[in-house]
């Protein structure tokens, strides 16, 4: 929404032995996103596609990584997966909505790899 205050980062974390990022913001919101989550929500359009309706499902990923983040500008991250992908920019309103529809969208890409019979693994 324009206008809209966009919650910033006051920290972010790489844990790379639990394979996640830590990320909170300073509206209180904070989680633990896990690397494999992370990946196949990329909104790089390699995954999310170009257009509505384009999204691609990324299966086998459930031993991904994170090799390093970096920052980009003062709005946004590129994270760097271990399988090499790095195209994805995930802005802080991007991040902070994984954040809080974490849940749905990870049961959402659990029901679309079952429908598709796909695998968490590679």
């Amino acid at each position: 929404m324009a206008g809209e205050a966009v919650p910033r980062p006051t920290e972010i974390k790489v844990r790379r032995a639990e394979k996640t990022l830590n990320i909170t913001f300073d509206d209180g919101t904070s989680c633990d996103l896990p690397a494999e989550f992370l990946r196949v929500e990329s909104p790089s359009a390699e995954v999310q596609g170009h257009g509505p309706g384009q999204k691609t499902l990324v299966a086998g990923r459930r031993h991904v990584g994170i090799a390093a983040v970096e920052p980009v500008g003062n709005y946004a991250i590129r994270i760097i997966f271990d399988d090499l992908h790095d195209t994805g920019i995930y802005s802080w309103r991007y991040l902070h909505r994984l954040c809080r529809q974490q849940e749905t969208l990870w049961q959402q890409y659990l029901a679309a790899l079952e429908a598709a019979g796909l695998s968490r693994d590679p």
